[in-house]
């Protein structure tokens, strides 16, 4: 009995540390395990009020179901359970079960060495069956298919040539894709590296984009509560993604677009739409998402962080107007307006006050004024309920 004791206790232990660990990297409270749990079914489990709680009021939700159909809230007994219902019904969340989704094949877990998706393996071209094609960009072709029995998405960067530098540069800033850490981030699953073909290889997402969800009459109905759900769940990724160290940052321009939409309606920034440092420099192509000082400045005299809010804000504006931003306009003439007559989109009428004022604060002229997506965050989670 001592010796279970023990054990218990110094499990207690290392699941305080974890999740303290958690908190102050501000990591995702939500991450699942292989087995579908995260760190609050452990601490319902082993029956930690304090962490539980903690947890709860940082957003981790009590209605994640595992592998076995359980949720934190069936691992807590007595007065935890009734103490986390109640938490979680003030801080406004959704109780009904977030059923447990087996993302195995994605490289979560250990699998065998053929299988393995490890940071320097790549995938031989012939193991992708690409059998729709989706979409052309001036980036790439992006190509519907098969891998490892898996609906994947294929994109085929656009390169004048694949030279040994460009080859090598893709294999080091690949990696930088592949982050599978956040809910609301779509990862960059595998790459081919066989020139004179680039392509990056990403799950496949049925319901498409932001972008075709609200402007491609996909008969979603879209609510102002589900947008604003989606707008929180986009905020939360860059967040997570600015708060990355500099030198594993992408270089990413945030647009409807470039946001993937999961079928349970989770709003996911798709890292396949990153730019490689060898990819289309100085080339704009979507304007109407971006500053002004990002079409009038050099890379190296812009806040970057201040230009993703600024592409935010339109982003706010798309889901309250369910219209495309400047859609009279060719990509030239919008980018030229933007920097040089100044215009800029006009906030809807009807729409709710304290939406209005957000994109004001995040469309702020001076780039120094606007909000961090750690500021922003915390306000639409409060809107949203």
């Amino acid at each position: 009995m001592k010796i279970k004791i023990k054990i218990n206790r110094r499990k207690g232990i290392i699941l305080r540390s974890f999740c303290l660990q958690l908190l102050r990297n501000k990591a995702d409270v939500n991450v699942t395990n292989e087995h579908g749990n995260t760190a609050l079914h452990y601490a319902c489990f082993w029956g930690d009020h304090a962490v539980a709680e903690e947890l709860v009021s940082a957003g981790a939700l009590v209605s994640i179901a595992n592998k076995d159909g359980d949720t934190p809230l069936d691992k807590a007994r007595g007065s935890l359970a009734k103490r986390l219902h109640d938490l979680a019904v003030e801080f406004g969340q959704d109780l009904k079960k977030i059923q447990f989704k087996d993302q195995s094949w994605l490289g979560l877990k250990t699998r065998s060495r053929d299988a393995t998706l490890s940071r320097h393996k790549g995938i031989n071209m012939a193991e992708l069956s690409l059998h729709t094609h989706l979409a052309s960009t001036p980036s790439g072709e992006t190509w519907r298919g098969r891998w490892q029995n898996n609906d994947i998405v294929a994109k085929i960067l656009n390169l004048r040539e694949c030279t040994a530098r460009i080859s090598r540069d893709f294999n080091e800033e690949f990696p930088k894709l592949r982050i599978f850490s956040h809910p609301n981030v779509l990862p960059v699953l595998g790459c081919v590296n066989q020139p004179p073909q680039l392509v990056t290889v990403s799950q496949y997402m049925a319901r498409g984009s932001l972008h075709r969800l609200l402007h491609g009459g996909t008969g979603v109905v879209l609510d102002s509560a589900r947008a604003l759900r989606l707008a929180l769940d986009v905020a939360r990724a860059m967040a997570f993604l600015h708060g990355l160290e500099r030198q594993n940052r992408c270089r990413f321009h945030l647009n409807s677009k470039h946001v993937m939409i999961d079928e349970d309606l989770t709003a996911r920034v798709n890292m396949a739409d990153s730019k490689f440092s060898f990819q289309e420099v100085g080339r704009i192509y979507e304007p109407a998402w971006m500053s002004p000082e990002a079409l009038s400045k050099r890379p190296a005299d812009i806040n970057l962080e201040a230009s993703d809010m600024w592409s935010f804000a339109i982003l706010l504006w798309e889901l309250a107007s369910r219209e495309v931003p400047f859609s009279d306009l060719s990509p030239m003439e919008c980018g030229m307006k933007i920097a040089l007559e100044d215009l800029r989109v006009e906030i809807p009428h009807g729409i709710s006050p304290h939406l209005a004022k957000l994109i004001r604060i995040c469309m702020n002229e001076d780039s120094g004024k606007r909000p961090s997506f750690d500021m922003v965050v915390p306000i639409l989670d409060k809107m949203k309920r």
